[in-house]
């Protein structure tokens, strides 16, 4: 588990969502998982084509080749991976993540008794094609916004077990993390507003409620960190949502024609509440959106549609 504080967040003052970087923390995450991914790989016994096939004492030296030009991620997660396979494997990146590499680049290379290589093999490429499709995407996201004020942010739809690792793939790629989990901030979402509404609570409401739940719950140190945001997908509730002081509301579905017109009416009424606009958001409608001068645009398009990007594990 990463610790709360042990993370930058994404405004120097005030509330802000954690920042993933690579630490200790995500590395011993990663040795955890990497126990279930040879297990699957490997079952309780071995890789006997390897076995039957290859000297025990062999050695080799392979390189680790992108084949599509993208951005890499997960290099140093693909490091923990072999050291679980082997303690005595040799892993040398030879770039750092977050760096746009060509069709043919060597980004690694990996050395070693050649029956551990080949067993890890698979689940290094796998996680070093995953994490680089997801870098790959958020950079042209990243970079269809460029020249606005727009920040590109993630969201929770990500593989189950790999959330901290494909949110760490977005940082490498340029974009910004929305909250981890659940336990990250107040986000007050379309479905509790729907249970609220049967007890005639609005959205400012929930604002309010949610500031003092806030209040009576943590220490002032840990309720000024935590983000409130509320989800709203209607400028008409926009005004009163504004007067109740939240961090952060989030434009859901809107067209752009109503979001400039959000933009318009945060800018006079509270110019320090951040908008975000989420719902859809996609390559081709990014640019669009991020250009009627909203903060952010959150979208779950790099973890849960980028293609994977085309990594090889080469012999030299």
């Amino acid at each position: 588990m990463i610790e709360p504080d042990s993370l930058p967040r994404d405004s120097e003052c005030g509330p802000g969502f954690q920042q993933l970087a690579w630490n200790r923390h995500l590395a011993e995450h990663v040795a955890r998982l990497a126990v279930g991914w040879f297990a699957e790989d490997l079952g309780h016994e071995c890789d006997w084509t390897s076995v039957g096939l290859i000297p025990a004492a062999a050695t080799s030296r392979l390189q680790v080749v992108v084949r599509r030009p993208g951005v890499i991620a997960g290099l140093p997660a693909a490091g923990v991976v072999n050291g679980v396979a082997d303690p005595r494997l040799e892993w040398l990146p030879l770039v750092a993540d977050g760096t746009t590499v060509a069709a043919g680049d060597t980004v690694a290379t990996l050395a070693g008794a050649t029956r551990s290589v080949l067993a890890a093999e698979r689940v290094v490429l796998n996680l070093l094609g995953r994490l680089s499709g997801i870098a790959t995407a958020t950079r042209r996201l990243v970079d269809a916004v460029a020249g606005t004020r727009c920040r590109v942010y993630d969201t929770r739809k990500t593989v189950p077990g790999w959330r901290l690792l494909e949110k760490y793939a977005v940082r490498m790629g340029g974009g910004w993390n929305h909250r981890l989990g659940l336990f990250d901030a107040i986000l007050i979402k379309d479905n509790h507003l729907g249970a609220l509404a049967a007890t005639g609570i609005a959205p400012a409401d929930a604002v309010r409620l949610g500031r003092e739940f806030l209040a009576r719950t943590f220490p002032p140190s840990r309720a000024e960190r935590m983000v409130v945001e509320v989800e709203i997908d209607s400028i008409v509730h926009l005004e009163a949502v504004l007067a109740a002081a939240p961090d952060i509301v989030l434009l859901d579905n809107m067209g752009v024609e109503e979001l400039r017109r959000c933009v318009a009416l945060r800018d006079e009424f509270a110019p320090s509440v951040t908008l975000e606009a989420s719902g859809g958001i996609r390559l081709d409608t990014a640019a669009e959106i991020a250009a009627t001068g909203v903060d952010r645009i959150s979208t779950g398009w790099p973890t849960h549609d980028a293609p994977w990007l085309d990594v090889a594990l080469d012999w030299s």
